[in-house]
């Protein structure tokens, strides 16, 4: 008679029997071990070369000091605190590319 453990058994033991089917499978097909193989020890390596990242770097030229005076009269010729003081207060305009913001009904 059939029962209710045997129903579960048989599932069990043919999925055992495939998956060492399988394993052998695999087993027996694998490629032989060879001289470019990263898993072989006696592989021949390439030479590490190292090359900084600082190799191409270029110092960036100082700028040219200028006179304090002169820089100050720049900055009264600007507008001075003021200009950046009006610039702060205007309303900017909002991003084009973002959506309104909508509530969920």
């Amino acid at each position: 008679m059939y029962t209710v453990s045997m129903h579960w058994r048989l599932p069990a033991v043919l999925l055992a029997a495939i998956t060492l089917a399988a394993g052998a499978a695999a087993q027996s097909t694998a490629p032989p071990v060879q001289a470019s193989d990263p898993a072989n020890p006696q592989a021949a390596v390439p030479r590490a070369v190292h090359s900084s990242a600082f190799a191409g770097y270029r110092r960036q030229a100082e700028p040219t000091p200028i006179a304090w005076r002169e820089a100050n009269d720049t900055v009264t010729r600007i507008g001075g605190w003021r200009a950046y003081a009006r610039e702060a207060a205007e309303p900017s305009a909002p991003a084009a590319s973002t959506p309104p913001h909508r509530n969920a009904p």
